[in-house]
């Protein structure tokens, strides 16, 4: 409570929280009505603190969204290539699709730069660790746009993306609205992750959610039930990623564009070792090139220590593990860590 204001002043306060907001004047109008309802309980000085209390958390949340900010997209087609390549081994299909959309995007800002384009909407699918999330990373980065992250994994309600009417005491918005007045843009990557383990008994109701979300005719006009008044999602990037198709509802399905992450052998496996994991390992553990030596011939120890693993998950960890120990070795005074056949097992686990 802002206890040392007086009525009039919270009033008034709240009012200026809105003049100087970019707001829809739509909303603006529809905003009349607190203060209007504030001034008829200002004769009650309890009952007007009570409902201050809640009007101004709610203008907090209307006033903090980005309702006309966007970031500024990065529309270089050559440094989305040199960036996609140098971060991740093949995956040509899905490189391929986000180069397309940044050249048609940057056409139609040259030639029709007052349309607006509708994102493609993605779904990558595949086993564990075949690189479907950091690929969203990549595409934010590449465009120069936020990332925001939803994570589905057990989710059970459909109000944690929804947000829940402002009748509730402890009420707020659901994911969706809160991240976009996180990240400050209402063009962000939108990740959905792992939307085939939503939990049994809301699969229907969460499902339902995702339609409105991903389908264009619906989500420029997105309604947070706290919110409640309509927020354009029709410029985000939406991604999502699955293990598995099975339990996505068909609805969903026919607005998702799906691209399958393939599964990586012990070859190809040992390239991204080389000339992607170990790179990043040695800078996040200190080291330099000089500082380790891996002989050729136990790199598929270092792939395959304990049985196949489709994804590179495994590979990662084993290789920032080695990383560690090496960096522990260096420190203490030995100049450079050679691992060969000899000492392999001494770096990773072993069956």
């Amino acid at each position: 409570m802002d206890e040392k204001l007086t009525i009039p002043a919270a009033i008034e306060k709240l009012r200026g929280k809105v003049k100087n907001a970019d707001l829809p004047q739509d909303l603006v109008e529809k905003l009349n009505s607190i203060f209007t309802q504030l001034e008829i309980n200002a004769n009650s000085e309890s009952t007007f603190w009570n409902y201050y209390q809640s009007d101004a958390k709610y203008l907090d949340w209307v006033t903090s969204l980005p309702w006309n900010k966007r970031s500024q997209d990065i529309l270089d087609i050559r440094f989305a290539k040199e960036e996609l390549d140098k971060h991740h081994y093949g995956l040509q299909e899905v490189k391929q699709r986000i180069i397309e959309y940044i050249a048609v995007l940057t056409l139609q800002k040259n030639r029709n730069p007052g349309e607006k384009l509708r994102a493609p909407i993605l779904l990558f699918t595949g086993l564990v660790g075949t690189g479907k999330t950091t690929m969203a990373t990549s595409i934010a980065q590449v465009m120069g746009r936020e990332l925001v992250r939803v994570p589905f994994g057990g989710l059970g309600d459909p109000l944690y993306l929804r947000g829940q009417s402002r009748q509730h005491g402890e009420s707020e918005p659901g994911i969706i609205i809160r991240s976009l007045a996180k990240c400050q843009t209402k063009n962000p990557v939108i990740l959905l992750d792992e939307i085939d383990r939503v939990a049994d008994d809301s699969l229907n109701t969460i499902m339902g959610v995702l339609v409105e979300l991903l389908d264009p005719e619906q989500n420029s006009r997105f309604v947070d039930h706290y919110i409640d008044f309509p927020f354009d999602l029709s410029e985000a990037f939406f991604v999502a990623t699955c293990n598995n198709t099975n339990r996505i509802a068909t609805a969903v399905m026919d607005r998702l564009e799906v691209i399958q992450m393939p599964s990586y052998n012990d070859e190809e496996k040992i390239v991204i070792g080389k000339d992607y994991l170990l790179p990043s390992a040695l800078k996040e553990s200190g080291l330099t090139p000089q500082d380790i030596k891996i002989s050729d011939d136990v790199w598929t120890n270092i792939v395959r220590p304990l049985g196949f693993d489709a994804g590179v998950r495994t590979l990662k960890r084993n290789i920032e593990g080695l990383c560690r120990k090496a960096a522990t070795m260096i420190l203490s005074g030995q100049k450079q860590v050679i691992i060969d056949a000899n000492n392999i097992k001494n770096f990773v686990p072993q069956w």
